[in-house]
């Protein structure tokens, strides 16, 4: 039996960055976002703009499921998915929910929110995910699971550090690969708008020191331009964040 680790995170939080370091890796099998279809397809709510999706890939969440853990009998297998797209579903899984390594990556909220409103305007407040990562994470907790929380801005402040500490809470060997990055994997080709960045660096970007300050001066621009639910959906989310944030790896 191989690990089978799960990276929960909400939309916009630096994930797919993060997941592009555990494929670089080298030692993992890794799918990107293998419930989305659940969600979107399975639960009939239908591809969302800039999704182009496989007609192969299971959309059901017990056939996904089975995937997942017929990869992990084969070899150590990553997966990177919201918990929207699963919850309260997973929690009632038992079984599966103990199979699963459980980390969770969460980015300030702000700085998500605004990033997720100028790709989708018409974003809801359930798809700013930081609820139901919550919610995952507690139900984990509650079953006396581990749990391993990480935040983008620590990642970002010293890339290697922060992944040296999440590598070692995971079990997992130091891998100076990870860091170098090559052409972007194929399985991202049906999402490649939402993860430009990810698709086109050769690294974590650095923290700009002032880059802050300017998440703050365009979130205030935009609720003042008729956005007004963005501050909404900011002080709704901000109570979870804030306990996941309490929970997570420091350098």
């Amino acid at each position: 039996m191989h690990k089978l680790i799960a990276l929960w995170s909400h939309p916009r939080s630096m994930s797919t960055a993060l997941e592009r370091l555990m494929r670089e890796r080298g030692d993992l099998t890794c799918l990107h976002e293998p419930f989305m279809y659940h969600y979107y397809l399975g639960e009939g709510r239908g591809a969302f703009p800039g999704f182009d999706a496989d007609p192969t890939h299971p959309k059901e969440y017990p056939e996904i499921r089975d995937m997942l853990l017929a990869k992990a009998e084969e070899g150590p297998v990553f997966f990177k998915d919201m918990p929207y797209y699963v919850m309260p579903r997973i929690a009632d899984d038992a079984a599966f929910l103990k199979r699963i390594t459980h980390t969770f990556l969460i980015r300030h909220p702000m700085a998500a929110i605004l990033s997720y409103h100028k790709l989708d305007p018409n974003f809801s407040l359930h798809e700013v995910g930081l609820e139901t990562q919550w919610q995952l994470y507690d139900a984990v907790r509650s079953d006396g699971l581990p749990a391993v929380v990480l935040n983008a801005e620590t990642v970002r402040a010293d890339a290697r550090a922060a992944m040296a500490g999440f590598w070692d809470a995971l079990g997992l060997a130091w891998r100076e690969e990870a860091f170098d990055w090559g052409r972007a994997p194929d399985d991202w080709s049906g999402v490649r708008a939402w993860h430009e960045a990810a698709s086109t660096s050769t690294g974590i970007e650095s923290v700009d020191a002032e880059e802050m300050l300017r998440v703050e001066l365009a979130f205030e621009a935009a609720v003042k331009g008729g956005a007004s639910q963005l501050q909404e959906y900011l002080d709704y989310h901000w109570s979870y964040y804030d306990k996941l944030s309490q929970a997570a790896l420091t350098l």
